[in-house]
Protein backbone atom coordinates (compact mmCIF):
# COMPACT_ATOMS: atom_id res chain seq x y z
CA UNK A 1 0.00 0.00 0.00
CA UNK A 2 1.44 3.37 -0.99
CA UNK A 3 1.88 5.99 1.72
CA UNK A 4 2.69 9.64 1.19
CA UNK A 5 3.15 11.54 4.41
CA UNK A 6 5.49 13.80 6.34
CA UNK A 7 6.75 12.50 9.69
CA UNK A 8 7.90 15.43 11.83
CA UNK A 9 10.83 14.46 14.03
CA UNK A 10 11.78 17.88 15.37
CA UNK A 11 10.68 21.50 15.02
CA UNK A 12 13.05 23.70 17.06
CA UNK A 13 15.44 26.26 15.65
CA UNK A 14 18.97 26.60 17.04
CA UNK A 15 18.10 25.63 20.63
CA UNK A 16 15.89 22.62 21.47
CA UNK A 17 13.27 23.01 24.18
CA UNK A 18 11.52 20.61 26.53
CA UNK A 19 8.85 20.06 23.90
CA UNK A 20 10.75 20.56 20.64
CA UNK A 21 13.70 18.56 19.36
CA UNK A 22 16.13 19.92 16.81
CA UNK A 23 15.03 19.63 13.18
CA UNK A 24 14.27 16.38 11.42
CA UNK A 25 11.64 15.46 8.82
CA UNK A 26 10.96 12.22 6.98
CA UNK A 27 8.97 12.25 3.77
CA UNK A 28 7.44 8.86 3.02
CA UNK A 29 6.80 8.71 -0.71
CA UNK A 30 5.32 5.34 -1.59
CA UNK A 31 8.18 2.88 -1.02
CA UNK A 32 10.89 5.48 -0.40
CA UNK A 33 11.90 7.57 2.58
CA UNK A 34 13.68 10.93 2.29
CA UNK A 35 15.14 12.35 5.50
CA UNK A 36 15.53 16.13 5.58
CA UNK A 37 17.86 18.10 7.88
CA UNK A 38 18.66 15.59 10.65
CA UNK A 39 19.55 17.76 13.63
CA UNK A 40 20.88 16.57 16.95
CA UNK A 41 18.73 13.83 18.46
CA UNK A 42 17.21 12.68 15.18
CA UNK A 43 18.09 9.02 15.76
CA UNK A 44 16.19 9.09 19.07
CA UNK A 45 13.22 10.83 17.46
CA UNK A 46 13.15 8.22 14.70
CA UNK A 47 12.77 5.56 17.36
CA UNK A 48 9.92 7.44 19.01
CA UNK A 49 8.17 7.97 15.66
CA UNK A 50 8.52 4.37 14.52
CA UNK A 51 10.96 5.23 11.73
CA UNK A 52 13.65 2.63 11.05
CA UNK A 53 17.01 3.09 9.36
CA UNK A 54 15.73 0.70 6.68
CA UNK A 55 13.11 3.33 5.78
CA UNK A 56 15.77 5.76 4.52
CA UNK A 57 16.71 6.01 0.85
CA UNK A 58 17.91 9.60 0.71
CA UNK A 59 19.18 12.24 3.12
CA UNK A 60 18.82 15.90 2.10
CA UNK A 61 20.67 18.57 4.07
CA UNK A 62 19.82 22.19 3.33
CA UNK A 63 22.91 23.66 5.05
CA UNK A 64 25.50 22.95 7.70
CA UNK A 65 24.28 24.76 10.78
CA UNK A 66 24.17 22.34 13.68
CA UNK A 67 20.42 22.27 14.22
CA UNK A 68 20.08 20.93 10.67
CA UNK A 69 22.99 18.51 10.48
CA UNK A 70 24.46 17.37 13.81
CA UNK A 71 22.27 14.28 13.73
CA UNK A 72 24.00 13.05 10.58
CA UNK A 73 26.69 11.21 12.55
CA UNK A 74 24.22 9.09 14.47
CA UNK A 75 21.91 8.46 11.52
CA UNK A 76 24.76 7.36 9.25
CA UNK A 77 26.17 5.05 11.90
CA UNK A 78 22.71 3.59 12.53
CA UNK A 79 22.30 2.90 8.81
CA UNK A 80 25.52 0.90 8.96
CA UNK A 81 24.76 -0.80 12.29
CA UNK A 82 21.42 -2.03 10.93
CA UNK A 83 23.02 -3.08 7.64
CA UNK A 84 20.45 -1.34 5.48
CA UNK A 85 20.29 -3.55 2.36
CA UNK A 86 19.87 -0.78 -0.21
CA UNK A 87 21.88 2.21 -1.33
CA UNK A 88 21.36 5.45 0.59
CA UNK A 89 22.16 8.75 -1.15
CA UNK A 90 23.10 11.96 0.66
CA UNK A 91 22.54 15.41 -0.88
CA UNK A 92 24.10 18.50 0.75
CA UNK A 93 25.81 21.75 -0.30
CA UNK A 94 29.19 20.95 -1.82
CA UNK A 95 30.69 23.95 -0.01
CA UNK A 96 30.08 22.05 3.24
CA UNK A 97 31.95 18.91 2.17
CA UNK A 98 34.39 19.23 5.07
CA UNK A 99 31.50 19.28 7.54
CA UNK A 100 29.87 16.26 5.94
CA UNK A 101 33.17 14.37 6.07
CA UNK A 102 33.63 15.17 9.75
CA UNK A 103 30.10 14.09 10.60
CA UNK A 104 30.26 10.92 8.52
CA UNK A 105 33.47 9.87 10.26
CA UNK A 106 32.92 11.53 13.64
CA UNK A 107 33.80 8.29 15.47
CA UNK A 108 34.98 4.79 14.67
CA UNK A 109 32.42 2.32 13.27
CA UNK A 110 32.22 -0.43 10.71
CA UNK A 111 30.96 0.65 7.30
CA UNK A 112 28.57 -1.92 5.87
CA UNK A 113 26.32 0.18 3.61
CA UNK A 114 26.83 1.91 0.28
CA UNK A 115 26.32 5.58 1.21
CA UNK A 116 26.50 7.59 -2.00
CA UNK A 117 27.56 11.20 -1.66
CA UNK A 118 25.81 13.53 -4.14
CA UNK A 119 26.78 17.09 -3.17
CA UNK A 120 24.79 20.01 -4.59
CA UNK A 121 26.51 22.96 -6.22
CA UNK A 122 23.96 24.09 -8.78
CA UNK A 123 20.24 24.66 -9.09
CA UNK A 124 17.97 22.28 -10.95
CA UNK A 125 17.27 18.55 -11.04
CA UNK A 126 19.40 16.32 -8.82
CA UNK A 127 17.85 12.99 -9.73
CA UNK A 128 15.03 11.79 -11.98
CA UNK A 129 13.26 8.53 -11.14
CA UNK A 130 10.04 7.02 -12.52
CA UNK A 131 8.30 8.15 -9.31
CA UNK A 132 9.61 11.72 -8.96
CA UNK A 133 12.13 14.38 -9.87
CA UNK A 134 14.14 15.85 -6.98
CA UNK A 135 15.54 19.31 -7.58
CA UNK A 136 17.28 22.04 -5.60
CA UNK A 137 17.08 25.83 -5.45
CA UNK A 138 19.50 28.19 -3.76
CA UNK A 139 18.24 30.03 -0.68
CA UNK A 140 19.44 33.18 1.14
CA UNK A 141 21.17 32.44 4.45
CA UNK A 142 24.51 33.42 6.02
CA UNK A 143 25.92 30.06 4.87
CA UNK A 144 25.19 28.37 1.55
CA UNK A 145 21.77 26.76 1.70
CA UNK A 146 19.52 24.89 -0.72
CA UNK A 147 15.84 24.02 -0.60
CA UNK A 148 14.47 20.85 -2.14
CA UNK A 149 11.42 20.12 -4.28
CA UNK A 150 9.96 16.76 -5.27
CA UNK A 151 7.66 16.58 -8.30
CA UNK A 152 5.71 13.56 -9.45
CA UNK A 153 5.28 13.17 -13.24
CA UNK A 154 1.86 14.12 -14.55
CA UNK A 155 -0.44 11.20 -15.29
CA UNK A 156 -3.75 10.58 -17.01
CA UNK A 157 -7.22 10.39 -15.56
CA UNK A 158 -9.71 8.38 -17.62
CA UNK A 159 -13.14 9.98 -18.00
CA UNK A 160 -15.93 7.38 -17.61
CA UNK A 161 -18.57 9.50 -19.35
CA UNK A 162 -16.48 9.97 -22.47
CA UNK A 163 -15.40 6.33 -22.51
CA UNK A 164 -19.05 5.30 -22.35
CA UNK A 165 -19.99 7.76 -25.10
CA UNK A 166 -17.51 6.01 -27.41
CA UNK A 167 -18.48 2.53 -26.25
CA UNK A 168 -15.07 1.84 -24.74
CA UNK A 169 -15.21 -0.51 -21.78
CA UNK A 170 -13.53 -3.47 -20.11
CA UNK A 171 -10.11 -4.48 -21.57
CA UNK A 172 -10.41 -1.79 -24.24
CA UNK A 173 -9.81 0.89 -21.58
CA UNK A 174 -6.35 -0.51 -20.94
CA UNK A 175 -5.76 -0.94 -24.64
CA UNK A 176 -6.42 2.71 -25.49
CA UNK A 177 -4.12 3.73 -22.65
CA UNK A 178 -1.32 1.55 -24.01
CA UNK A 179 -1.78 2.29 -27.71
CA UNK A 180 -2.85 5.94 -27.63
CA UNK A 181 -5.97 5.45 -29.73
CA UNK A 182 -8.69 2.88 -30.42
CA UNK A 183 -11.03 2.67 -33.37
CA UNK A 184 -10.18 6.20 -34.41
CA UNK A 185 -10.73 7.59 -30.89
CA UNK A 186 -7.57 9.33 -29.58
CA UNK A 187 -6.62 8.89 -25.94
CA UNK A 188 -6.91 12.60 -25.17
CA UNK A 189 -10.59 12.45 -26.21
CA UNK A 190 -11.43 10.18 -23.26
CA UNK A 191 -8.92 11.36 -20.65
CA UNK A 192 -7.43 14.44 -19.04
CA UNK A 193 -4.08 15.29 -17.45
CA UNK A 194 -3.83 14.38 -13.78
CA UNK A 195 -1.25 16.75 -12.25
CA UNK A 196 1.53 15.02 -10.35
CA UNK A 197 1.86 15.82 -6.66
CA UNK A 198 4.43 18.36 -5.53
CA UNK A 199 6.30 18.70 -2.25
CA UNK A 200 8.84 21.32 -1.18
CA UNK A 201 11.13 21.73 1.80
CA UNK A 202 12.28 25.28 2.55
CA UNK A 203 14.46 25.93 5.57
CA UNK A 204 16.65 28.76 6.81
CA UNK A 205 16.33 31.63 4.35
CA UNK A 206 15.24 35.16 3.76
CA UNK A 207 12.66 35.78 1.06
CA UNK A 208 14.31 35.18 -2.30
CA UNK A 209 13.56 33.80 -5.75
CA UNK A 210 14.35 30.27 -4.62
CA UNK A 211 11.64 30.34 -1.96
CA UNK A 212 8.96 31.24 -4.49
CA UNK A 213 10.20 28.76 -7.11
CA UNK A 214 10.20 25.90 -4.62
CA UNK A 215 6.73 26.73 -3.30
CA UNK A 216 5.00 27.20 -6.67
CA UNK A 217 1.94 24.95 -6.99
CA UNK A 218 2.89 22.66 -4.09
CA UNK A 219 0.45 20.22 -2.58
CA UNK A 220 2.51 20.19 0.63
CA UNK A 221 4.99 22.92 1.59
CA UNK A 222 7.18 22.58 4.68
CA UNK A 223 8.67 25.98 5.40
CA UNK A 224 10.50 27.66 8.25
CA UNK A 225 8.77 30.42 10.20
CA UNK A 226 11.40 31.06 12.85
CA UNK A 227 10.06 34.46 13.86
CA UNK A 228 6.74 36.20 14.32
CA UNK A 229 5.97 39.24 12.18
CA UNK A 230 6.86 41.80 14.83
CA UNK A 231 10.45 40.54 14.61
CA UNK A 232 10.71 40.79 10.81
CA UNK A 233 13.87 42.93 10.97
CA UNK A 234 15.53 40.37 13.23
CA UNK A 235 14.48 37.62 10.84
CA UNK A 236 16.09 39.40 7.89
CA UNK A 237 19.29 40.05 9.84
CA UNK A 238 19.65 36.34 10.66
CA UNK A 239 18.47 34.98 7.31
CA UNK A 240 15.04 33.70 8.33
CA UNK A 241 11.33 34.04 7.57
CA UNK A 242 8.40 35.16 9.68
CA UNK A 243 5.06 33.38 9.90
CA UNK A 244 3.43 36.05 7.76
CA UNK A 245 6.12 35.89 5.08
CA UNK A 246 5.85 32.12 4.88
CA UNK A 247 2.07 32.29 4.63
CA UNK A 248 2.06 34.99 1.94
CA UNK A 249 4.52 32.91 -0.05
CA UNK A 250 2.18 29.93 0.20
CA UNK A 251 -0.86 32.01 -0.72
CA UNK A 252 0.80 33.50 -3.81
CA UNK A 253 2.13 30.08 -4.87
CA UNK A 254 -1.24 28.31 -4.58
CA UNK A 255 -0.03 25.88 -1.91
CA UNK A 256 -2.72 23.46 -0.78
CA UNK A 257 -1.29 22.47 2.62
CA UNK A 258 1.17 24.68 4.49
CA UNK A 259 3.32 23.30 7.32
CA UNK A 260 5.04 25.93 9.48
CA UNK A 261 8.04 24.81 11.53
CA UNK A 262 11.54 25.73 12.87
CA UNK A 263 10.32 27.92 15.71
CA UNK A 264 12.50 30.17 17.85
CA UNK A 265 12.53 29.29 21.54
CA UNK A 266 11.69 32.91 22.33
CA UNK A 267 7.97 32.28 21.66
CA UNK A 268 5.74 30.40 24.09
CA UNK A 269 2.44 30.41 22.18
CA UNK A 270 2.56 28.29 18.99
CA UNK A 271 -0.99 29.32 18.11
CA UNK A 272 0.28 32.82 17.36
CA UNK A 273 2.06 31.44 14.27
CA UNK A 274 -1.26 30.18 12.95
CA UNK A 275 -3.01 33.47 13.73
CA UNK A 276 -0.39 35.47 11.86
CA UNK A 277 -0.43 33.05 8.91
CA UNK A 278 -4.21 33.44 8.60
CA UNK A 279 -3.90 37.21 8.96
CA UNK A 280 -1.53 37.14 5.99
CA UNK A 281 -4.37 35.76 3.88
CA UNK A 282 -3.50 32.08 3.57
CA UNK A 283 -6.77 30.12 3.34
CA UNK A 284 -5.57 26.59 2.58
CA UNK A 285 -4.95 23.77 5.00
CA UNK A 286 -2.51 24.90 7.68
CA UNK A 287 -0.46 22.95 10.22
CA UNK A 288 1.76 24.39 12.93
CA UNK A 289 4.16 21.49 13.28
CA UNK A 290 4.69 19.56 16.52
CA UNK A 291 7.29 16.91 17.16
CA UNK A 292 6.25 13.37 16.16
CA UNK A 293 3.14 14.43 14.24
CA UNK A 294 2.29 12.95 10.83
CA UNK A 295 0.99 15.09 8.01
CA UNK A 296 -0.49 13.32 4.96
CA UNK A 297 0.23 14.64 1.50
CA UNK A 298 -3.11 15.94 0.14
CA UNK A 299 -4.97 13.67 -2.25
CA UNK A 300 -4.37 14.31 -5.92
CA UNK A 301 -6.22 17.22 -7.46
Amino acid sequence: MSVRELVVLGTASQVPTRHRNHNGYLLRWDGEGILFDPGEGTQRQMLRAGVAAHDLNRICVTHFHGDHSLGLAGVIQRINLDRVPHEVTAHYPRSGQRFFDRLRYATAYRETVALTEAPVDTEGPLVVTPAYTLEARRLSHPVESYGYRLTEPDGLRMLPERLAAHGIEGPDVGRIQREGSLGGVPLDEVSEVRPGQRFAFVMDTRLCAGVHELAEGCDLLVIESTFLDEDEELAADHGHLTAGQAARTAREAGVRHLVLTHFSQRYSDPEEFERQARAAGYEGELTVARDLMRVPVPKRR
